[in-house]
């Protein structure tokens, strides 16, 4: 048997530089466990087995055959004619506490290949002779594939049940969540110490006797298949992007402190570069606004029936006229357009008047939040409007501490929230853009709307993601580099609205990339290109390791604008042909390095279409952005697997064609490669059922709606269902193997 090799449970670095420090370590500890049969050890087993063996004998079978010696793997094999220390994977039963994680694996990669840390929950001995890496995504595999909790094949002579007891599995599945949690309780009542269970999240070893026919190429392929969990916050019930969680890496940490509190000012990065930007690049989206409760203008609308419909969500939600509300006179987004001959070469306002908003509010009878000062600040700092605003209703707490309003300073104006409303409409024309922080609450005060928004918010998002957002004090020491609110007397909206302005300002003059992840992360492409390949190149310098992404759509417009390659396709079978061409070499085509490249990036979808996983597919002419399938998978509602002898042949069919592909990967594959297949997430459909459930209540709640008459009643019951439906999104799987 193969213990794990000397870097197990080790934090020491492989090689000098900074390496990725993650928040859960997967690792339960120190074991003397060595009795466990490896990754590494069922290939050499494979390897040095007597008698002929095929490159494509099953590596469970191997592990369970009688006739295997135990002994040591081979310290050396034959690779192109030389001898060479294998690549080795081992892995110690019961030292895995919870579930892997997607930032794990991109650890392991960047221990193989750059510069990081020695990983604890795998060892893997030769690493330096790990000749490539190869990651591919699939979304739509699941766990519950290889236990059987959701079927890809009818048990013979049995007709498959349409009564949904895929429905009981999931049950079963959520009891089992919540049973070591109360049985460690009661443990805890009585004084004894939590039950180990660690072998839960030991990965399971594959077996093409156990496995449906669909997943046989898996079993033959790789010995074990491994819980894998996708980023994601259970506090707010989100799932985070299982492509940054392989594509982006930290920034290597700055020794240097500011000696401070708060946040280290940004600084840029020697690889980054500014690009001035207008603007109008951020004037926020229909989703944005509608994702953030900002009131909407008609204008964002294109139809006199989507009009129509606003007007009555209006109605419902207290924002119409009858309510006291506004809209700027714009009649529709193109009355904003400037035409070029008006607008100066470089302007970063392309020819739009742009004005910071900030409003300060109290509170009055009834709890409301009302309007009592607001500033507008132009481009160039001139001070537009600045006023005091007097409540309709009696003021019970002035805010004092935040605003800065007393008594005696509102107790003398008689200026009113109607005489604002007139005076922001002569001031505010369709060529105005508005900018501000939470913007939202500030619009809702005035009861106004505007379709040309700039919120900080957006163009400097929170490093965790939504719905998380920075302060303004704190963007201002991070990019800015000064301090505001410092009054002990409240804020100073005016002070407030420089800032927010300076922000903009300094957006426009870097570019898009500046103040988003990328500030504190960088492309893992990047990182790479500053690890130095083994040996010396042509010219007899070192070179920089190279990547490549292979993608639906036009992945050089996304996370592959900073690999060496990005291929585009538009089903999988051109996925697994141009991950062939981009780690072997393809002489037709240019940009593919000769051997081809170091490190590739992959993704198949089709499983995740045919499931209704993702209703949305890359947009071929933008960046990051998607376009609606047509036609849209069907809309059901989510379960463990099909309900019918139908959808089971279906997704049977499905699940052998992506595993068809994923061998022909495999096989395309060089020796010395390591090999990492893993699902991204679960099913995501219920959270975003459940969201959008969510955000139907809060904005009928918002609008005071007396709670009988609710369309949708949010309890600790749907957010209990939401906190599961995210556990299981976040639930994925993943295999390894070096080749």
């Amino acid at each position: 048997m193969v213990a794990a090799g000397p870097d197990m449970g080790s934090k020491k670095r492989k090689r000098d530089g900074a390496g990725n420090s993650d928040d859960e370590d997967p690792v339960k500890g120190p074991s003397n466990t060595d009795t466990s049969i490896g990754i590494g050890q069922t290939l050499s087993r494979l390897q040095s087995t007597n008698g002929p063996t095929s490159d494509t004998e099953s590596a469970a079978q191997a592990q369970n055959r009688d006739d295997v010696p135990s002994k040591r793997p081979t310290k050396k094999r034959g690779i192109d004619g030389e001898k060479t220390k294998y690549p080795q994977l081992t892995y110690v039963e019961g030292k895995l506490q919870s579930s892997i994680r997607i930032a794990d694996l991109q650890n392991l990669l960047l221990y193989c290949f750059a510069d990081g840390i020695a990983p604890q929950w795998i060892s893997i001995k030769h690493s330096p002779r790990v000749r490539k890496i190869v990651v591919l995504m699939v979304p739509g595999l699941e766990l519950g594939m290889f236990d059987g909790t959701i079927p890809l094949q009818a048990p013979k002579g049995d007709k498959v049940d349409t009564d949904a007891p895929e429905q009981e599995g999931a049950m079963d599945t959520e009891e089992t969540e919540q049973e070591p949690r109360q049985a460690d309780f009661q443990r805890w009542k009585q004084g004894l110490p939590p039950q180990d269970r660690s072998s839960q999240f030991n990965p399971r070893a594959l077996s093409r006797d156990s496995l449906p026919e669909p997943l046989h190429p898996l079993a033959e392929l790789f010995p074990h298949v491994w819980p894998v969990k996708a980023p994601g916050d259970s506090k707010y019930n989100r799932v985070h992007s299982p492509l940054q969680a392989i594509l982006l890496s930290a920034l290597p940490k700055n020794k240097e402190s500011n000696g401070s509190k708060g946040p280290k000012q940004a600084k840029m990065d020697k690889s980054f570069q500014p690009k001035r930007t207008p603007i109008t690049n951020f004037i926020s989206t229909l989703e944005d606004l509608r994702e953030n409760d900002y009131p909407l203008h008609p204008a964002l609308f294109a139809t006199e029936s989507e009009k129509a419909d606003l007007a009555e969500n209006r109605k419902r939600l207290g924002q119409s006229a009858e309510h006291g509300w506004v809209n700027t006179n714009v009649n529709s987004l193109e009355e904003g357009n400037v035409p070029e001959a008006e607008i100066q070469q470089g302007s970063m306002t392309a020819g739009r008047e742009v004005l910071a908003m900030d409003c300060e509010m109290c509170v009055t009878e009834g709890g409301n939040s009302e309007l009592t000062r607001i500033s507008l600040i132009r481009w160039d700092g001139e001070v537009v409007l600045d006023e005091l605003v007097k409540p309709q209703l009696p003021v019970i707490d002035y805010l004092t501490r935040f605003s800065g309003i007393t008594k005696e300073k509102l107790d003398p104006v008689t200026t009113t929230l109607a005489d604002i409303q007139q005076k922001l409409l002569s001031i505010l024309t369709p060529r105005t853009i508005l900018v501000g922080h939470s913007l939202n609450s500030d619009l809702t005060a005035l009861k106004l709307t505007h379709p040309f928004i700039v919120d900080t918010t957006f163009i400097y998002p929170h490093p965790r993601g939504p719905p998380l957002k920075c302060s303004l004090k704190w963007l201002c020491q991070k990019y800015l580099g000064k301090e505001i609110q410092k009054s002990q007397t409240g804020h100073d909206s005016i002070e407030d609205s420089v800032a927010v302005l300076d922000l903009v300002k300094q957006k426009c003059e870097k570019g898009e990339r500046w103040g988003t992840s990328e500030a504190s992360n960088e492309s893992i492409f990047k990182r790479l290109a500053r690890s130095a390949r083994p040996g010396k190149s042509a010219t007899g310098n070192d070179t920089g390791r190279t990547g490549a992404v292979v993608d639906w759509g036009s992945p050089e417009r996304g996370f592959g604008s900073q690999a060496t390659v990005a291929i585009g396709c538009s089903d999988d079978e051109e996925i697994a042909q141009g991950i062939s061409s981009v780690v072997n070499g393809d002489a037709s085509n240019a940009s593919i390095p000769g051997d081809g490249v170091d490190f590739t990036w992959g993704r198949m979808r089709e499983l995740e279409m045919h499931r209704g996983w993702c209703n949305r597919m890359p947009d071929p002419n933008k960046a990051n952005e998607s376009t609606t399938l047509i036609p849209p998978p069907e809309e059901t509602t989510p379960t463990t697997g099909p309900t019918s002898t139908g959808d089971l042949q279906g997704l049977s069919d499905m699940v052998a064609r992506t595993t068809s592909n994923i061998r022909r990967v495999y096989d395309s594959l060089p020796p010395c490669t390591l090999f990492v297949v893993y699902s991204g997430t679960g099913d995501p459909r219920e959270v975003s059922r459940l969201q959008a459930m969510h955000k139907t209540f809060r904005d009928e709640y918002q609008s005071r709606k007396p709670w009988d008459e609710l369309s949708v009643k949010w309890t600790d019951t749907e957010e209990q269902a939401l906190k599961k439906a995210c556990e299981r999104a976040r639930a994925g799987c993943g295999f390894m193997c070096v080749k």
